[in-house]
């Protein structure tokens, strides 16, 4: 298990940007791939985006394909989360979450087996 921590969320006005960190400790960072999911109040926790370990690949849902993008230094064991042109309707807690087993995993809404962050409250205000 790796020890993973979110952070840069705040509040935004509609349209504009954020850039969320998710720093990730305790193993080998390159052995795990990461994702980023949301959860809205009274909604389900959701996929937003996922990373593959070497940052080759990246996945979308898509409803941030083409405004959010995902990507990974993996010399600073942090994961970020470029998120543009926000809509309130991206209004959510942030989570990442590591998995050392599949993208897949990751894509299919995450593993409550998986290491995951306290999470960081973005808010897009109309």
């Amino acid at each position: 298990q790796v020890q993973l921590e979110e952070s840069g969320g705040g509040l935004v006005q509609a349209g504009g940007s954020l850039r969320l960190s998710c720093v990730v400790s305790g193993r080998t960072f390159s052995d795990y791939a990461v994702g980023w999911f949301r959860q809205a109040p009274g909604k389900d926790r959701e996929y937003v985006a996922a990373i593959d370990w070497n940052g080759s690949n990246t996945y979308y849902t898509d409803s941030v394909k083409g405004r959010f993008t995902m990507s990974r230094d993996n010399a600073k064991n942090t994961v970020y989360l470029q998120m543009n042109s926000l809509k309130p309707e991206d209004t959510a807690v942030y989570y990442c979450s590591a998995t050392a087993f599949s993208l897949a995993r990751l894509i299919n809404g995450g593993s409550p087996d998986d290491s995951w962050g306290q999470g960081t409250q973005v808010t897009v205000s109309s």
